[in-house]
């Protein structure tokens, strides 16, 4: 996770440069960088579950046109939970105080957020498994225990985002 924050302090202009070179004043800039580090991997992970969702529409055409019409409110609730995962990502706050907060995040903090949001990406696959699963399922007797499948972990990463942001809220960032 770290490599998205050195690709935004990399790029800072001249005059970030300049002034993180004043005493007292770094902090604030990296402070900054995390706020634009954080959005980075907000959008890199909601794009990334994006195209999950698309792939679950595009299940639920061809669950329709293979007589699956059964399944398709099922798989509908995984399409859903994903939907507000992703809403959620998208739309949260980025939980880092402004460039002039003069609150500090503990280094330990900064890390145990780097890790959920690891776990974010490591769904990503979990995710994708399970759709994989579902396609292949189709017509067959597995379909309904891989659609439940995909619910499930549609909802693992709903709570993975909300232990997420509940110790955002336990830390003064």
């Amino acid at each position: 996770m770290s490599d998205i924050y050195d690709i935004v302090s990399e790029d800072r202009d001249p005059i970030k440069k300049l002034l993180a070179k004043i005493p007292g004043f770094k902090g604030y800039v990296e402070r900054g960088d995390r706020r634009m580090s954080d959005k980075l991997l907000r959008e890199t992970i909601a794009k990334e579950y994006e195209a999950q969702y698309q792939r679950i529409s595009s299940l639920q055409r061809d669950l329709i046109s293979h007589g699956g019409l059964a399944y398709i409110d099922d798989l509908e609730n995984a399409a859903i939970k994903l939907r507000q995962f992703i809403d959620r990502i998208k739309t949260a706050s980025y939980g880092y105080a402004g460039l002039f907060d003069a609150i500090k995040i503990k280094e330990e903090e900064l890390t145990d957020i780097y890790r959920y949001d690891l776990t974010l990406f490591e769904y990503v696959d979990v995710i994708s498994k399970a759709i994989d699963n579902i396609e292949s399922s189709i017509g067959t007797d597995g379909l309904p225990a891989s659609i439940r499948h995909l619910i499930s972990a549609s909802q693992e990463v709903l709570d993975a985002f909300n232990k997420r942001s509940d110790a955002l809220k336990g830390i003064a960032l």
